[in-house]
């Protein structure tokens, strides 16, 4: 029997183009599979055959975990004191084995052992044709509709299949089986069955890949995208930078009569695509962005990286988009918040900050309102650039002798000294459970004191814009915050 069984997994490995040790695993296992079902309880059974003589063992295992672990399965587990009495050099992941009686080749269920033996030659030949494909390097995949599933549409490549989810797809696309289809492969997921090739459509590295192909100078390296935003379907926004002055970027990536950026919105649904020139200036990089519109002025906050873009009243429209779009688009582009508005939404939040200004230099400065008006005309908005920018530079200020000087910088930094005792105390009374919950950093801890909000609870009772107010968070991120610390309010419901 042992004879045949090796001339069997000749034949097979053979038949199947499969190794013979694969084959001989999937037989292993077919055993093992047998042999646990004379045991109660999750028991684990390994069997090794010889590959020469085809004679096999079969063993019964335990896993050694930590004493402190305690046994999550002790039909399959021991404690590693107790494995030391046995092997006393033993240590933690280490199996104990102890031989059991073998099931007869025979006695296992023909079928049974057939399909497992089966089933995993076409798990090994499934692997074996991944690992083929994966090691051409390529990034786009191209094949045809072969079938729906659940929503999914799975995409034959040779022998290889991707899974195209419906989330991936680019809105209002219509296929069909049987048509062909280009895909970005995202990752590949062993776990799935049949398609473990995950692909997208709507990723922007899908449109960045595409371009890729359609424009050599990029694969040369005279030209890089260096970032992309879609709307999938609709627009997209990618920025390009050349590394050789003779080659224009916008140019290049448009192609002769438009051929180029054709191609890829063919392939992406009817998606136009604006290319937009990269600078290293973030202000240069957002009026570009934000282009067909016409930018009268920008100002630039680096704390909060953000930019307040100031255009007139024939341009608002079309810098904002339809629904958003534009402003959004650009936004993504270039990693700045943007906020979009006229002269007259400009000047009054200019006047807002200038009062605030105003407010904070006549309190904390104990300076009359032509004194803060100085300061605040010569672009100073904080105490800490009284108190810090250097000296020459405030006695320029024709307004101000050398000991007025001296003494507004002395003033800014008792102040600042103040509110950092202030806010020191104020951090004190932060409770522990807010302290500890997840995400929370020193920063963020001060920035929550100082708005009043010392516990958990007192942030789970605020509101997102509340938040993002307080912290300069965006708002997924105050979202995700603030539904941590309600977390507690849900587990206590339950009970």
């Amino acid at each position: 029997m042992n004879r045949e069984l090796l001339m069997l997994v000749e034949a097979i490995s053979r038949e199947k183009n499969v190794e013979r040790d694969v084959v001989l695993g999937a037989v292993e296992s077919a055993l093992a599979q047998a042999t646990k079902k004379l045991y109660q309880g999750e028991v684990d059974i390994r069997v090794s055959i010889d590959r020469d003589s085809g004679n096999y063992e079969t063993f019964r295992r335990w896993l050694v975990v930590p004493d402190d672990a305690g046994l999550q399965n002790p039909d399959a587990e021991e404690l590693l004191m107790d494995a030391r009495e046995r092997v006393p050099d033993i240590e933690v992941g280490e199996y104990i084995e102890e031989g059991v009686e073998s099931v007869p080749i025979g006695r296992i269920g023909a079928m049974a052992a057939k399909q497992v033996i089966l089933q995993k030659i076409r798990d090994a030949e499934r692997e074996m044709l991944l690992n083929d494909f994966m090691s051409r390097g390529e990034k786009i995949f191209t094949g045809t509709v072969k079938r729906m599933d659940k929503g999914d549409i799975i995409v034959e490549s040779g022998r290889v299949e991707g899974r195209l989810r419906r989330s991936e797809m680019i809105p209002k696309e219509n296929l069909r089986s049987g048509d062909r289809v280009r895909a970005m492969i995202m990752e590949v997921d062993l776990t799935l069955r049949g398609a473990p090739i995950i692909l997208s459509r709507s990723a922007p590295e899908f449109m960045v890949e595409l371009f890729r192909q359609e424009v050599p100078e990029i694969e040369q390296g005279l030209l890089e995208i260096k970032s992309c935003a879609r709307d999938p379907g609709s627009r997209a926004k990618i920025a390009v930078l050349s590394h050789d002055k003779r080659v224009d970027p916008i140019g290049t990536c448009v192609g002769v009569r438009g051929t180029r950026v054709n191609a890829v919105t063919n392939e992406l649904a009817g998606e136009r695509v604006d290319i937009v020139l990269w600078s290293e200036d973030p202000a240069q990089f957002v009026i570009g962005a934000l282009a067909p519109a016409n930018v009268s002025s920008i100002v630039v906050d680096e704390e909060k990286h953000a930019m307040d873009v100031v255009v007139d009243e024939e341009n608002l429209a079309i810098a904002i988009g339809r629904g958003g779009q534009n402003v959004r688009l650009a936004s993504d582009l270039t990693g700045w918040k943007i906020n979009i508005m006229d002269a007259a939404e400009s000047a009054q939040k200019q006047a807002n900050e200038s009062d605030a200004s105003r407010r904070l230099f006549m309190e904390k400065l104990d300076v009359d309102e032509e004194i803060a008006d100085i300061l605040i005309s010569e672009g100073f908005a904080t105490l800490e650039e009284v108190a810090y920018v250097p000296l020459q530079e405030m006695l320029e200020i024709e307004s101000f002798d050398e000991d007025t000087v001296n003494e507004l910088r002395a003033r800014a930094k008792d102040a600042l000294l103040t509110m950092e005792i202030a806010r020191e105390e104020s951090v004190e009374e932060v409770s522990q459970d807010l302290r500890d919950l997840e995400g929370m950093t020193p920063d963020l801890i001060a920035k929550l004191a100082e708005g009043g909000v010392h516990t958990r609870d007192d942030l789970a009772d605020l509101a997102i814009d509340e938040l993002t107010d307080l912290t300069g968070q965006s708002a997924e991120e105050a979202k995700a915050l603030i539904m941590k610390a309600r977390e507690h309010w849900f587990v206590a419901g339950q009970e």
